[in-house]
Parts: structure tokens; C-alpha cells; sequence
């Protein structure tokens, strides 16, 4: 099904299949294994221009839509979720937000290196104590020398630490209940990646605690009008929901068809367990979901796309594909059986990596929280 796709979306959708099938895919188990960050592949995505998806042409991105980055997050995730977070964070947390808000001298300096993959870009919004309640941060911003000082801790932080990081945009108090934010440099004094955390999945993704500590910037850190911090946080998580979501989609049409695949080549009781009814059911229920989820994907990334209002739609759509990743990597893998609980089967990585969608870019709570305020159903 094309899902009313517009002929170049198509194949883009072609193009970074035939890249997540030829480059990653093959190396997926073992950068996976090894916890090993994916150096090369994010130089030939950044040649591609899949670094930059969303960057206007004239900062040196491709200039797509919100619709057609969903449908190139939901390939790599389709093959290799770390690959994807990795795409995602980089370009929806990373990089937009200094497109969306920052000056013209920001954005010149920042964002066409980011754009091409050259560098690599964070945003610290989550803390020890501010995970869920992001407005509850304690890192602190403090006038000096002209500039400001930052001091305090992040967590959690996706691409905050590799050797290509070139900036991680952090939220700060800078007044009572006041929270800005500040395009920190990695290589500023002070700005520290903690050793990279131990996950059940996303291995090959970095993801580390910072630590910033006496870090000292100049008053063009900031990020937008001083005190706007949190606003533009919560206007990039939009985006990033729907990436979420994408990677939701595409883990899940990868499960699916190992389990197609497998239950086709599988044979017992003398014939290919694909023609047990109890089999063919299952699938048939994966793949009813899998399309009902991707309708809800697009129409929320059209929705952004038209300029509406698309927070519910974004967090119904995370908050759904989150669910349905781990509803299909588990059956797939009961259906591979012994196989499937085997970590050399991909299934076993993805069934793995599944869980974190319904945490990562707002907990399934917070979703649903989210979404009751977008339907009236609020004090």
C-alpha cells in the first residue's frame, strides 16, 4: 500500500530501504553486540542528505515535510532501531530546535554541518529529577562575564558524546520558574559526557549523563527569548513524537515480516507452519495493526505538515505505536519459538529494543495525558 504517498515519497521510502537493507542490516547484530556507535553509517546517511531531512535547503538540508521523514525514521527502524533513534534525536531534538529558534548567526554557525552529518547534535532537557515533570529542572544559568554560567546534570541524553558531537542545547533555570535554553558547545569547559549507560536495547546508540559543570557561554548561547526554554522543548517533542512513532511503525513491520519469513521456511508436523490457521491468524492481526497504526502515523505528520495543531494527534500516534512494537516483536518472536530467544536472531533485538517506545520521548502516561487535554477532557 502506498497510503496516498506522492511519487517522490515513494522513493525515498525505496532509497533508505535499500540502504537500511544493504548497509545496516548487516552490520546491525554486531554493532548491537559490540555497543559500538555507527560511525560510518551516519557519514553515508549524511551523504544522502538523511541527516538533514527536515533542514530548509537554504541551511543545507533536504527541505522535506514532516510526512516524508516519518516514512524514512520508519525504515531505518524497520531494520535497526539505534540507527534510527539515532537519525531522529540528531535531527528532531538536535538540530530543529536551533532551526526553529535560533538567530541567523546560530543557525549559520550550527546547522549546516548538522545537516550534512558531519557533526552531530544533543538536546538536554531531561534530568536525575526531571524526567516525566520537565519543568521541575534544576540546572542552573547564572549571569557572568557578560554570558552566562551553566551548572547542573542531564540524563539520558542520545548523541551527547560521540567523537562527532558538536553541541548539546540544554534547559536552564535562569529566574524563579524560569527555564531557558542554551546551545552549549561539546567542547566548552566544563560540558562533561559521563560514560556511556548500559541498555537493554538501542545499544548502538549513545546515550550518556552529562554533566556541566561551571560551563561558561556567551550571551549568543541562548536559545530565543530568555525564559522560553520549556515552550520550545514541548514544540520539539511534537516532532519528536511522531519520529517516535515512526520507529513504533517500522520495528513493528520488521517483526512482522521475520514472522512472515519464518513461518513460510519453518516446517513441522511434515508442512510450513504458515498453513496452521493459529498462524496465519496472528499474522493476519499484525499486519490489520501495523496499517491502522500507519494511518494514524501519517495523518498526524500531515496534520503538522498543514500547519495545524498537532500535539494530540502526535502522542496518539506515539502513544499507539509504542504499544503495537511490543505487541508484534512478542509475537513474532513466540512464533520463531527457541529460535527467536536466541540473541543472533534479529528478532531477539528487536523484541529488545521495542519496550523503550513507550518510555523514551514521554512516557505512554504522559501520552495519555497529553491527549485528554487535546480531547476537553481536563479541568
Amino acid at each position: 500500500m502506498n497510503e496516498g504517498l506522492s511519487d517522490d515519497q515513494v522513493a525515498l521510502r525505496a532509497t533508505v530501504r535499500e540502504v537500511a537493507e544493504g548497509e545496516i542490516a548487516p552490520v546491525a547484530e554486531e554493532l548491537d553486540r559490540e555497543g559500538r556507535f555507527p560511525y560510518a553509517i551516519v557519514a553515508t546517511l549524511g551523504e544522502l542528505g538523511l541527516m538533514g531531512m527536515t533542514v530548509p535547503e537554504e541551511l543545507g538540508g533536504a527541505g522535506l515535510d514532516t510526512l516524508s521523514y516519518a516514512i524514512a525514521i520508519e525504515e531505518l527502524a524497520r531494520v535497526d532501531s539505534a540507527v534510527a533513534v539515532t537519525v531522529a534525536a540528531h535531527t528532531g531534538l538536535g538540530t530543529m530546535p536551533i532551526v526553529m529558534f535560533g538567530t541567523p548567526r546560530q543557525r549559520e554557525r550550527w546547522v549546516p554541518d548538522l545537516a550534512a552529518g558531519r557533526t552531530l547534535g544533543a538536546f538536554g532537557l531531561t534530568e536525575p529529577e526531571a524526567g516525566s515533570d520537565a519543568g521541575a529542572t534544576r540546572t542552573r544559568a547564572a549571569p557572568s562575564d557578560g554570558g552566562w554560567r551553566i551548572d547542573g546534570s542531564k540524563m539520558f541524553i542520545t548523541n551527547a558524546g560521540t567523537d562527532i558531537t558538536a553541541c548539546c542545547t540544554v534547559t536552564a533555570l535562569t529566574g524563579d520558574g524560569e527555564i531557558s535554553a542554551f546551545i552549549v558547545p561539546a567542547d566548552a569547559p566544563g560540558y562533561r559526557p559521563d560514560a556511556p549507560l548500559r541498555k537493554i536495547g538501542w545499544r548502538a546508540s549513545d546515550t550518556r549523563p552529562v554533566t556541566l559543570d561551571g560551563v561558561q557561554v556567551g550571551p549568543d548561547a541562548l536559545l530565543g527569548p530568555r525564559g522560553a526554554g520549556l515552550r520550545q522543548a514541548l514544540t520539539a517533542l511534537d516532532g519528536g513524537r511522531i519520529a517516535i512513532g515512526a520507529m513504533g511503525v517500522g520495528l513493528a513491520q520488521g517483526a512482522f515480516e521475520l514472522a512472515l519469513r519464518h513461518a513460510r521456511e519453518r516446517r513441522q508436523f511434515g508442512r510450513a507452519i504458515v498453513g496452521f490457521q493459529a498462524v496465519q491468524f496472528s499474522l493476519a492481526e499484525m499486519a490489520t495493526e501495523i496499517a491502522a497504526a500507519r494511518c494514524l502515523l501519517y495523518h498526524a505528520a500531515r496534520v503538522k505538515d498543514a500547519g495545524g495543531d498537532a500535539t494530540g494527534v502526535a502522542a496518539m500516534a506515539k502513544l499507539t505505536a509504542g504499544r503495537l512494537a511490543q505487541t508484534v516483536a512478542e509475537r513474532s518472536l513466540h512464533l520463531h519459538g527457541g529460535y527467536g530467544w536466541m540473541e543472533e536472531s534479529p528478532i531477539s533485538r528487536l523484541y529488545r529494543d521495542a519496550k523503550i517506545l513507550e518510555i523514551g520521548e514521554g512516557t505512554s502516561e504522559v501520552q495519555k495525558m497529553v491527549i485528554a487535554r487535546a480531547v476537553g477532557a481536563h479541568e
